[in-house]
């Protein structure tokens, strides 16, 4: 397995995460279970492999060869799968980021996935044809990053959201949502309503979401048990964490570290 990341060109590196091109020459091993969890980001993909499918909530999704596809912020674990080689190319937007981009309503796309070009017809086509007809993985990523410069011009920031999310960020998913109502004068249902319509879900799941991933990123660095001070200086207490654990990977921790997820791993950490 090969997971290679390139820098996002200088106009899109505040909103752009990472990008990256995953290769495996094999078909990856059937008891590696290949699990996604929630990292609190909208991403599009495109496979240049022969298909591949991906298991989100209770749905099986295809996703063809060259097909762009809009994933939408998810809150529950996936899994992928495929039978052949395969290749992808990823593009991960921070949450101050998709909306720049796409002018949609973010909580339609919560925990799904959609073609490109069932959302933006006529030019995602275009996109699309441009990247079927190109052989080299460095071409396709720079056709979708001018494509996403054109887009970029076209939407307006929203400074209230985007202190917002990055008071979450800072706080590393500690802030309470009163205290963002405090420092920005809104109401919490204003709140809500915002980060539901820019990112897909409410500010306190999503800082769930961010305080998880900061747990998961040192479980993977560490690759052993954390210690206490690393639960409790995210969470009220073991139970607490172990909850939220569940809900984002699906198993308890204990579980978690007997499986083979390395594709996940590679994933999590590329």
């Amino acid at each position: 397995m090969l997971f290679r990341q390139f820098q996002p060109i200088e106009p899109l590196r505040q909103y752009i995460l990472k990008i990256w091109y995953f290769s495996s020459e094999a078909i990856l091993p059937k008891e590696d279970m290949k699990l996604i969890v929630p990292t609190g980001r909208v991403k599009l993909l495109v496979p240049f492999r022969p298909v591949s499918t991906i298991r989100m909530n209770g749905i099986v999704h295809t996703s063809k060869e060259h097909s762009i596809t809009l994933i939408g912020i998810t809150d529950a674990p996936h899994q992928v799968s495929t039978d052949d080689p395969t290749g992808t190319i990823g593009i991960e937007f921070s949450a101050a980021g998709a909306y720049r981009f796409f002018q949609l309503h973010y909580q339609e796309l919560r925990n799904h996935m959609f073609p490109l070009t069932e959302l933006f017809g006529r030019t995602a086509r275009e996109l699309q044809q441009l990247i079927e007809e190109s052989d080299i993985p460095e071409q396709k990523i720079a056709l979708l990053q001018q494509y996403l410069f054109q887009q970029l011009s076209l939407h307006a920031e929203d400074n209230v959201f985007d202190f917002c999310i990055q008071k979450v960020l800072q706080s590393k998913g500690r802030i309470p949502v009163q205290e963002l109502e405090r420092q920005t004068g809104f109401s919490t249902r204003w709140l809500n309503m915002k980060f539901m319509q820019r990112v897909g879900v409410s500010p306190k799941n999503y800082a769930s979401i961010i305080r998880f991933q900061e747990i998961y990123q040192t479980l993977l660095s560490k690759k052993e048990t954390l210690l206490p001070r690393d639960l409790y200086d995210h969470y009220y207490d073991q139970s607490h964490f172990i909850r939220d654990f569940k809900r984002f990977t699906g198993m308890a921790p204990s579980r978690l570290e007997k499986i083979v997820n390395e594709f996940g791993r590679q994933y999590a950490i590329g």
